[in-house]
């Protein structure tokens, strides 16, 4: 047996006529056509009505049903769920011996969404798509615009690229008109590009963390907010430093004496670097109570790594000899062994059994 299902998704044809669904047969259907007609006869809807009832009138080999199911206006979730419950009403209203088959009539692509529901409670043999001849895919595209702005992936990939692009024009007046050189241009076209550049790239749930976690910080008194800061503009100084170091080495350079130059001008400044942010983050474990005595290891070992660093570039940069180079490295060895053996027995001696059991933050370690 055919079934022939009309889908009016939004439920245009209960909205409008206040006609229950599902309507089932062919002068039921035909009546509900009309009347929808009757209320407004630009309405789509009142095309798969009819087209409905042409394809019964058309099958004449075999039993054949038509039936108008609808959905609510709104939720695509609820309306699939409503047109579902009304394809079960339906097949339990057929008498019959035989399997039932669906032809599903629709005017578009909306519509069309519900069709893995029927199809999940009877087998399809087609869909028919119904639209006016002159507006041939103008509902599918109007539709695909709409899901399109409707996803807020694909509307931040779409639409802020077009944005930032027609902004470019009325950005370029703007610097005319107020008589800014044309490097301000370039830095605002610049911002945009990193800005698309981070969307491209996923990095704006990176950045809206790491603000987050700033404000909250600011919010919480923790030093390491002032820390961080000092420790940034310590790594600028010390990048600035290192090209200095390497300007003033003479030519020709090998790739490890470029090396060298950059890690010997800029060494001190990242360590003290480190060793700043290092000691905020220890000061903040200690104020919020989280305080382990290992946690005083880190300037230790900042200092080892630069000292041996410092030993390694002076070197080869011809400034120190191989023996200063074998007493740099001891030393920082030996430095960072001892803070980790010191701390270990001071957390041994003074932290309670419990809190030994803890690993950072306070959270049990098992």
């Amino acid at each position: 047996m055919l079934l022939v299902l009309c889908v009016d998704l939004d439920d245009d044809l209960g909205r409008k006529t206040g006609i229950s669904t599902p309507v089932i047969g062919r002068d039921a259907v035909e009546d509900a056509a009309v009347a929808l007609a009757e209320v407004d006869p630009e309405d789509s809807d009142v095309n798969v009505l009819f087209e409905g009832i042409h394809i019964y009138d058309g099958v004449e080999d075999e039993a054949v049903e038509v039936a108008a199911v609808t959905g609510v206006d709104g939720s695509d979730v609820a309306a699939n769920r409503a047109v579902g419950e009304e394809v079960d009403t339906v097949l339990a209203s057929l008498v019959t011996s035989e399997d039932v088959t669906a032809l599903v009539v629709t005017d578009g692509a909306q519509d069309e969404s519900v069709v893995p529901v029927i199809r999940s409670r009877v087998p399809i043999d087609g869909v028919r798509r119904v639209v006016v001849r002159q507006a041939q895919d103008l509902e599918s595209m109007y539709y695909t615009i709409k899901q399109v702005l409707d996803d807020p992936e694909t509307r931040g990939t779409i639409l802020v690229p077009l944005g930032i692009l027609l902004l470019i024009y009325p950005l370029t007046i703007a610097v005319e008109s107020l008589g800014l050189p044309g490097s301000a241009l370039g830095i605002i076209s610049g911002l945009l590009g990193l800005y698309v550049l981070a969307r491209g790239l996923g990095a704006e749930d990176v950045i809206d963390s790491t603000a987050e976690r700033i404000t909250s910080g600011v919010y919480a008194g923790r030093i390491t907010i002032i820390t961080y800061v000092v420790a940034a503009a310590l790594l600028v100084i010390g990048g600035v430093s290192g090209l200095q170091t390497l300007e003033a080495q003479p030519q020709p350079r090998s790739a490890v004496e470029v090396i060298a130059a950059l890690v010997f001008g800029s060494l001190q400044w990242f360590a003290a670097a480190g060793v700043t942010s290092s000691l905020g983050r220890v000061t903040d474990e200690y104020l919020h109570d989280t305080f382990r005595w290992r946690y005083l290891n880190a300037p230790f070992y900042v200092v080892a790594i630069a000292a041996v660093l410092h030993g390694v570039s002076a070197f080869f940069l011809g400034l120190q000899d191989l023996e200063y180079l074998a007493i740099v490295l001891t030393g920082g060895t030996l430095l960072g062994l001892a803070s980790t053996l010191a701390f270990a027995v001071a957390e041994t001696r003074f932290e309670p059994p419990d809190q030994r059991s803890q690993g950072p933050g306070g959270h049990s370690s098992e």
